[in-house]
């Protein structure tokens, strides 16, 4: 039919960078999630704590800026954290840090555990050399378009 549109290579779905980022995120996400459930915490909040108690002691906005999520957010996941005694938090004027604490610390050997289990639940699909250039390309992407302006 005339009316039918062709679909061209330029518009399927399965070819599109946006929807294949979108679903393996998807994907990931959903195995994640699964892999840090005996933790107690998504793999958002299990990444901020291993963060915190890395460092001992880190701005807010550092934990923000290196996880790319917004202050809003953080917000609400450092709140959770300290529901749970795992941070605590110390204002300086407008700056806030963050503190780890003993009950956050004896957290970090799970959060690690959680988090080679993830590695190995995804580390059959592509050779250590696909994983490294896709991380690589992934990288140079991100930092290409998070100073996209329309």
């Amino acid at each position: 039919m005339d009316n039918e549109l062709e679909i061209t290579e330029e518009c399927r779905m399965d070819s599109c960078l946006f929807f294949s980022s979108a679903k393996l995120a998807r994907v990931l996400g959903k195995i994640a999630e699964d892999k840090f459930k005996k933790t107690g915490l998504s793999p958002s909040h299990a990444l901020l704590l291993y963060t915190v108690n890395q460092k001992g002691s880190i701005p807010q906005k550092e934990v923000g800026e290196l996880l790319h999520l917004t202050p809003s957010t953080i917000t609400r996941f450092v709140e959770k954290l300290k529901e749970k005694s795992f941070v605590i938090t110390k204002c300086t004027g407008k700056n806030v840090s963050l503190f780890t604490t003993e009950k956050g610390l004896l957290m970090q050997p799970e959060i690690l555990k959680a988090w080679d289990d993830l590695h190995k639940a995804y580390k059959d699909s592509l050779t250590e050399e696909e994983t490294r250039q896709f991380v690589e390309s992934s990288n140079k992407m991100l930092s290409k378009l998070e100073s996209y302006k329309d």
